[in-house]
């Protein structure tokens, strides 16, 4: 089952996505967003930006990725770029590529860079999303990485600048798969969660970091989504809805914030990394 290194590098067909305030709202109520432009509808949470390009990731994962692996995936990492703010009105047409890939006796990952522009072609978000596949090792590296982001450790000897605490609410995946037109079923079958060898219903990875983002913007952005440049984070272990969070943040330097997030003393987002201007 090799993986497709002939269809790195190309663009999958644009899709259409019209942004509005109605969408917005929801979302920000999925997330437990307390943004009141984000809860009002005037300007999207940065985590919405995956609302638009989630029709054409999967093609371009599948360009690359045999079919059969599929049941093995999870999502690894996201590195989001924000050029301005998502705004209701939008016209957005976001497209996708396959950029590189790298096997290890763990597992292979795939890294898909998505962008999403205005209709006079302004580019508005982009982002790199990297897939995990457990025990299938690919043997090669091919392509482009995203870039790093990895916490600087040095950081733990230094207090935070905030520590910010949010509950997982029972029915959040329930509420955040409509909002964000994630249907995956390991987030809404108990029984389909547990064949794939899970505990349960897990919460979905990027419902987990819209918490977080709102903790971010909230401490050490006064809120102003607009400031917000550049979120990545990895997905470290999964997080069960009715579960308590603890997100942490360090200055790190000329605008540069890392974060990481907590269940107890489990590390759940790890090499966090926000930058505000």
């Amino acid at each position: 089952m090799p993986f497709d290194k002939s269809a790195l590098g190309t663009w999958g067909e644009p899709e259409r996505f019209t942004v509005t305030a109605e969408r917005i709202a929801a979302y920000a109520e999925a997330t437990n967003d307390p943004i009141p432009a984000h809860r009002a509808g005037d300007v999207a949470p940065p985590v919405f930006a995956v609302v638009p390009v989630f029709n054409v990731l999967l093609p371009a994962v599948l360009a690359v990725v045999p079919v059969e692996l599929a049941m093995r995936v999870l999502h690894g990492e996201q590195d989001f770029r924000f050029h301005r703010p998502i705004l209701p009105g939008d016209e957005l047409l976001s497209r996708a590529r396959p950029i590189g890939y790298r096997g290890t006796p763990k597992g292979s990952t795939l890294t898909v860079h998505l962008e999403s522009r205005s209709e006079a072609g302004e580019l508005v978000a982009e982002q790199w999303v990297t897939s995990f596949f457990r025990k299938y090792d690919t043997g090669e590296a091919v392509g482009e990485q995203a870039a790093e982001h990895a916490f600087d450790e040095s950081l733990r000897g230094t207090a935070p600048v905030a520590k910010v605490a949010a509950h997982v609410d029972d029915d959040q995946t329930f509420r955040y798969s409509p909002a964000a037109g994630d249907p995956m079923p390991i987030h809404l079958d108990e029984d389909i969660a547990k064949l794939a060898g899970l505990p349960g219903i897990i919460a979905h990875g990027l419902c987990m970091l819209a918490f977080a983002s709102w903790a971010v913007l909230t401490e050490v952005a006064d809120a102003d989504t607009a400031r917000l440049r550049r979120l990545s984070v990895r997905f470290a272990k999964p997080v069960l809805p009715g579960q308590d969070l603890a997100t942490s943040i360090w200055a790190a330097g000329d605008g540069r914030f890392a974060y990481e997030t907590t269940v107890g003393d489990t590390v759940v987002l790890k090499d966090g990394l926000a930058e505000i201007v």
